[in-house]
């Protein structure tokens, strides 16, 4: 789906959860983001894979055993004035065993968990403890522009 400034490329490997936030409200979180930190004319793919795949992926690139809830793999290449971000994976089950672990609702864990990854291709992380602190403030913000609860509480 495209907007005037950005575009994301969904696709996915495994079937819709129940819940599951829809092509509009995916591309309206992303927006955010992507508005709210100023990259115009930007673009990002996200995937939706299964249990099986994050758990390739997470040991390949990240020399870690276990699914994971989301990945980020950041691109930051420029090609005729877009911005390639990069690619957000994201474990559709394994977000909804959070969400239930967490008790949360599935669609406000998977939008929390894709501002998260595109926060990743954005340079954001939360290795340190000051640099968590500030990519949990600005996904506590983000988030409750879409309506969502602060996640960490």
């Amino acid at each position: 789906m495209t907007s005037p400034r950005h575009q994301v490329e969904i696709s996915r490997t495994v079937e819709a959860l129940d819940e599951e936030p829809d092509e509009p409200s995916i591309v309206q979180a992303v927006e955010l983001v992507l508005n709210s930190l100023e990259r115009p004319n930007s673009e990002l793919s996200l995937r939706l894979v299964s249990e099986k795949e994050i758990v390739e992926l997470n040991n390949t690139y990240r020399s870690k055993e276990g699914a994971t809830n989301v990945l980020s793999f950041p691109a930051d290449i420029q090609i005729e004035q877009v911005d390639i971000l990069g690619d957000v994976v994201i474990c559709p089950s394994v977000v909804a065993k959070e969400a239930n672990d967490f008790g949360k609702t599935y669609a406000d864990r998977f939008r929390h968990m894709l501002v998260h990854g595109v926060l990743h291709l954005l340079g954001y992380d939360h290795m340190e403890d000051q640099e968590r602190e500030r990519m949990e403030t600005l996904e506590i913000r983000l988030l409750s522009q879409l309506g969502i609860e602060n996640p960490y509480e």
